[in-house]
């Protein structure tokens, strides 16, 4: 990737989150929501956006739907809050990778031997 767009993606995920957090009061949104990634495409014109949510799947397919509804509004807000030429149409996806990490964290010390005592070894 080059650095042109990286620094793009770092500028959306931080004017996204904001929007996010200051800017959108629907019902639907989850208070726990971040934006974990930005991916531009090569020529700006379109923006993946990772956000992770914490709850039951409900309340992420409900969290997604409110996200997915309120692209538009995301679109013209970043025109204003940044001196991008033209903004990205953003897609909204869950990103399900803290979860998946915690679960494989869990299996890992499930089966991990007990660490021994060193203190007993030394008498």
């Amino acid at each position: 990737m080059n650095r042109r767009i990286d620094r793009v993606n770092s500028l959306l995920r931080e004017q996204i989150s904001q929007i996010l957090a200051d800017e959108l009061s629907d019902p639907r949104l989850s208070s726990m929501v971040s934006v974990t990634r930005v991916s531009c495409s090569r020529d700006f014109s379109s923006a993946k956006v990772l956000v992770s949510v914490l709850g039951t799947p409900e309340e992420k397919g409900k969290t997604l739907a409110g996200l997915r509804s309120a692209a538009g509004y995301v679109r013209k807000s970043l025109l204003s809050r940044t001196s991008l030429k033209k903004a990205p149409s953003v897609d909204f996806v869950v990103d399900d990778s803290i979860e998946r990490g915690a679960e494989l964290l869990k299996l890992i010390d499930a089966v991990a031997p007990e660490p021994e005592d060193d203190e007993g070894a030394r008498s």
